[in-house]
């Protein structure tokens, strides 16, 4: 738990706004939300007393902040976890996740993180929210994902990637031979009947706004290898769309159909269709602009040897039998 404490004065021009949303503007570090918080929790102090989030303002009245920063690591442990880090630097940190590696401990995952590694690593984490992961990938997705090093990095993170400001582009093999791309707009929420699950809800039963773009890339007899770019970032986000659109990834243990054999496959295809036990689901690439110093950062990460050799058994399968158009 860290505290902070900040001490500033109301701008004159801010006259006639309101208490939060001048306050944003003051303290751009933190969240509008947590700054908010903040001011109803009484830990926000105008001209030496509390006050409402909507009250308005004069211009040049004294704010104090002094308030707790909960890391939210809860008993989390630093493990010497070995990272792929393919970029560092003051405000951030680029890691290209193995398949297996679970993101934050969890029920079944109390040790053996990526969280538990970031802390090995880099020991100030811990006074990171979250220490400074902004987004997620499943245990058995591999790829990119950014983490920030500051809170003023993990505030700017959060909100570019509330805003669609973070290109995010995946590889998925899914069930099925598709002849044209296309868009599934439809929310996400809690599954009604299984907790572990994602599915299509609503706003009425708690669904969010979810958009996933998809284009074919290779098609074979009996699968289709996807570009998948996000819009936005639901949990299981393509897993779930690509199954409500009938196509369900390869693998995929959650929200699959089972295999799909095509006739005549060979033995090796057949093993290495039985043997993929994980969605076939890659984040490939990773673009943003740099939060402090306005750069343009792109990264890609190769695809994993399974989903290589997969795809490589699938061309093997289609030049023996070619795709009739």
């Amino acid at each position: 738990m860290t505290t902070v404490r900040h001490e500033a004065t109301v701008p004159l021009t801010a006259a006639g706004r309101r208490f939060d949303q001048s306050l944003a503007e003051m303290f751009p570090d933190y969240s509008r939300s947590r700054l908010t918080a903040w001011i109803k929790e009484g830990k926000v102090l105008l001209n030496g007393a509390p006050a409402a989030p909507r009250q308005l303002l004069h211009g040049g009245e004294a704010v104090v902040l002094e308030a707790e920063l909960a890391s939210e690591v809860g008993d989390a442990q630093p493990e010497d976890i070995a990272l792929d880090v393919v970029y560092e630097d003051d405000d951030l940190l680029v890691v290209d996740k193995p398949v297996g590696l679970v993101v934050h401990p969890g029920a079944g995952n109390p040790a053996g993180t990526m969280l538990n590694a970031l802390l090995h690593r880099l020991p100030a984490l811990a006074e990171i929210p979250r220490a400074g992961i902004v987004h997620r990938l499943d245990k058995d997705t591999s790829g990119l994902m950014v983490v920030a090093k500051t809170i003023a990095a993990q505030t700017a993170l959060v909100k570019m990637l509330s805003e669609h400001d973070v290109h995010r582009q995946y590889e998925a093999i899914v069930l099925g031979t598709m002849v044209a791309g296309g868009t599934v707009d439809e929310p996400l929420g809690r599954h009604q009947h299984d907790r572990l699950k994602q599915g299509i809800r609503d706003e009425e039963q708690g669904g969010k706004r979810a958009v996933t773009h998809y284009r074919v890339r290779e098609r074979f007899r009996a699968h289709t290898v996807l570009q998948c770019n996000l819009e936005t970032g639901r949990t299981h986000q393509i897993r779930v769309h690509m199954a409500h659109i009938g196509h369900p990834l390869v693998g995929d243990q959650l929200y699959g159909n089972g295999l799909r054999l095509p006739r005549g496959a060979s033995d090796e295809l057949i093993g290495a269709l039985r043997g993929f036990k994980r969605q076939a689901l890659h984040a490939e690439q990773l673009a943003f602009i740099h939060p402090v110093t306005g750069e343009e950062l792109s990264f890609t990460s190769p695809r994993p040897a399974d989903q290589e050799a997969l795809i490589e058994q699938l061309r093997v399968d289609t030049a023996i039998h070619p795709i009739e158009d």
